[in-house]
């Protein structure tokens, strides 16, 4: 079972020999596993593949029909062809990066990056696919404005090929206090800065709500504030990184409200963590938590 964002970043096979395929799961092949009501169509939903890491990439998609939603957070290009197959979108695609620490905030690293990033936007080009993750990495000992001035210098040189190809590249915000040490994007105020130095549409930001939570708070004003800099989000109670009910402290109907007043059109994903120890256990905490955030 894949257990953490490390644990997917270091390329484990997710469907594996122990993953558990469509056969094992009756209740969602016959429909159970529904929502019971058409979702609104006002947000569009997305699960991330790694914290459903103990299902196959093929049970995982008939879980995600059957709830009545069309799309996968963090899926790379060995697992389109299944996504393809049940009309799933890869909503947020990956492979390209090197790891979740060496970014392109240190410029030691953009000789590797840039040409696996220029390589990965014609894939997801290719595929028919928008957004491609991307990462700040670590400071190691950089100030904020020289982590920033490398982030620039660096993506300056694959974004004309993303504009080119009509791929979108998302940085995504991490909490340093409790997940991520040191990661330079660990406030929204960095990436908005970020995004104005480059100018691009091809260049968002992954607002994390549960990282940002923990590093800074304010989600709803900091969410109507920048939202033109933001492209996609995630979702995870905190603390824990678990459910988004009312076990945690964010109160998530009134973030997808605000998020749906602004007229976002993009992804909002599901990151949480599941507690339960049954697979049936599991696929109800997502449709819960997708119907929390369906307004």
């Amino acid at each position: 079972m894949i257990k953490s964002r490390r644990d997917l970043f270091k390329g484990l096979a997710l469907a594996g020999a122990g993953a558990i395929t469509l056969g094992s799961l009756p209740s969602v092949a016959s429909g159970k596993a529904g929502i019971g009501t058409p979702l609104k169509g006002n947000i569009r939903h997305s699960v991330s593949r790694w914290t459903y890491g103990d299902l196959s990439i093929d049970a995982l998609c008939q879980v995600v029909k059957s709830l009545g939603f069309a799309a996968i957070d963090l899926v790379g290009p060995e697992d389109w062809p299944v996504l393809k197959q049940y009309g799933i979108d890869s909503s947020m695609c990956n492979g390209a990066e090197l790891n979740l620490t060496d970014g392109w905030a240190d410029a030691r690293f953009h000789e590797q990056l840039i040409p696996r990033y220029l390589q990965h936007i014609d894939l997801v080009a290719g595929a028919g696919y928008t957004n491609l993750i991307c990462f700040s990495g670590n400071k190691r000992g950089m100030d904020a404005q020289t982590g920033l001035a490398n982030a620039v210098k660096g993506l300056q040189q694959i974004l004309p090929h993303a504009e080119k190809r009509g791929v979108v590249l998302q940085m995504e915000l991490f909490n340093s206090k409790v997940d991520h040490p040191d990661y330079m994007a660990d406030n929204s105020a960095w990436g908005v800065d970020l995004c104005k130095a480059l100018r691009s549409e091809h260049f968002k930001l992954l607002y994390d709500i549960y990282h940002m939570q923990i590093n800074e708070g304010d989600i709803i004003r900091t969410i109507r504030d920048n939202h033109r800099y933001f492209g996609h989000y995630h979702t995870a109670g905190v603390p824990g990184r678990h459910e988004i009910d009312d076990s945690q402290e964010l109160n998530y109907r009134a973030i997808a409200k605000a998020i749906k007043a602004l007229g976002f059109t993009g992804y909002l994903a599901q990151e949480f963590i599941p507690t339960p120890s049954t697979v049936e256990g599991k696929i109800d905490s997502l449709r819960n938590a997708v119907a929390i955030c369906d307004v």
